[in-house]
């Protein structure tokens, strides 16, 4: 013991006095040593030059600092002003951040989900290859056609490839148009279109995706055996796949809701057998003109998520002018000549003939056409009243007009 307090090393601690009736006693020094009246040496827990850094695991850089909650305003007179947020758009922010670990936003109120969705579209998650499907199954399958009502894929056939997954998880769409994506008869889309979760769709656009008799009996199997999938289908577009013969058309008889139909540039005839089925168990007719359903101006992307559909696009049309860009290089670079030159030195284009429009519609039941029905029949009673005077049967001349009713009259009958 009397080793250790000799040791030099104790003094290092400084002295150590005990008070014995009365006297101080230095304990740790040599017995004849004073107090010294200077003041003792400061203890570091650390050496000079030590620091501490502060390392964060979300990528935040350790010299900034966090001002998410605080809110920067400007005051009347120019000055700066630090406000923090409301709790609710810390929470908001906080969930938005972590929206791939919810487990379900069925019973959420519609008004803050919005809100939630414009805060999960500003953190980019939509885009995260490793978020944007669970984030959209989770929107989706709570607010069906409020996060997308209407989806126009027209000629995005990279969008379609590329976010197929996120395509798949949407629920609730009423109109779809996948116009010229090449889809053909394997695609894994088109096979989608026969599950419950597009049940809800009425307008659907196949134009220029390479279809057949076969893709026609795949897409609609589901409707024709369990009469589940496409059944409440009102508008549909098959134009300019060639490969569509008479033999499909009697699959389409089960869309008992078709309202208006183009098959226009496909293997079917005007005046075939199977246009007259259509008419018969479709109830639809030959339009005269071109119906506007079909020319492509009212279909539209609509919904929440109609700015991440467009941010879709953006990239894809990227990557395309890219490819695009490569080919024009190899086109000009290259030994074949695509276009080929005449011995007056113009380029001999191929005039192709544009295919015969054949749309079929429902004549719309309107007011005066019943009107003018009822006056015709009238008149006709009446027409077939003298004659029974004169002739003495009023029997047979009802029967000949119940005979010669079409398909209209019967219509206008059943909306009594």
């Amino acid at each position: 013991m009397s080793s250790h307090t000799n040791t030099r090393p104790a003094f290092e601690f400084g002295p150590i006095y005990v008070r014995e009736k009365g006297q101080l006693r230095l304990l740790n020094g040599a017995p004849n040593l004073k107090p010294s009246t200077e003041k003792s040496k400061s203890l570091r827990l650390f050496q000079k030059g030590f620091t501490v850094k502060l390392c964060i695991e979300d990528g935040d850089k350790p010299s900034t600092c966090r001002t998410d909650h605080i809110v920067f305003t400007y005051t009347k007179e120019g000055s700066l002003r630090y406000s923090p947020k409301s709790l609710f758009d810390v929470v908001l922010g906080f969930i938005a951040d972590n929206i791939q670990h919810v487990d379900s936003l069925i019973g959420f109120p519609e008004q803050i989900a919005e809100k939630l969705f414009i805060a999960v579209e500003a953190r980019k998650k939509f885009i995260d290859p490793d978020t944007s499907t669970k984030a959209l199954f989770k929107f989706s399958e709570a607010y069906g056609s409020l996060v997308l009502q209407s989806l126009c894929l027209r000629n995005r056939f990279l969008t379609v490839s590329e976010k197929l997954e996120e395509i798949q998880s949407l629920r609730g769409l009423m109109s779809l148009d996948l116009s010229s994506c090449k889809l053909g008869d394997e695609h894994e889309l088109l096979i989608h279109l026969t599950s419950e979760t597009l049940a809800s769709l009425t307008c659907l656009f196949l134009k220029d995706n390479g279809l057949s008799d076969s893709g026609l009996q795949k897409m609609t199997a589901s409707v024709r055996v369990v009469k589940k999938g496409l059944g409440n289908l009102e508008v549909l577009d098959l134009s300019d796949n060639s490969r569509i013969s008479e033999h499909g058309m009697r699959y389409l008889c089960c869309f008992s809701k078709l309202r208006a139909l183009d098959i226009s540039g496909t293997s079917v005839m005007p005046n075939c057998s199977s246009v007259q089925m259509i008419q018969n168990k479709l109830s639809l007719y030959p339009a005269g003109e071109p119906l506007e359903v079909f020319q492509h101006t009212c279909c539209r992307t609509e919904g929440w998520a109609e700015q991440v559909v467009y941010q879709w696009e953006r990239v894809s049309v990227r990557r395309c002018e890219n490819v695009s860009g490569r080919t024009v290089a190899q086109r000009f670079y290259g030994a074949n000549k695509l276009i080929s030159v005449g011995t007056d030195g113009l380029s001999n284009t191929v005039q192709v003939n544009e295919p015969i429009r054949i749309q079929f519609h429902r004549k719309p039941n309107k007011d005066h056409s019943v009107q003018s029905t009822v006056t015709s029949t009238l008149g006709a009673m009446k027409r077939s009243g003298g004659q029974s005077e004169v002739t003495g049967c009023s029997s047979l001349p009802v029967k000949r007009k119940h005979a010669e009713l079409t398909l209209d009259d019967w219509d206008i009958l059943n909306c009594y």
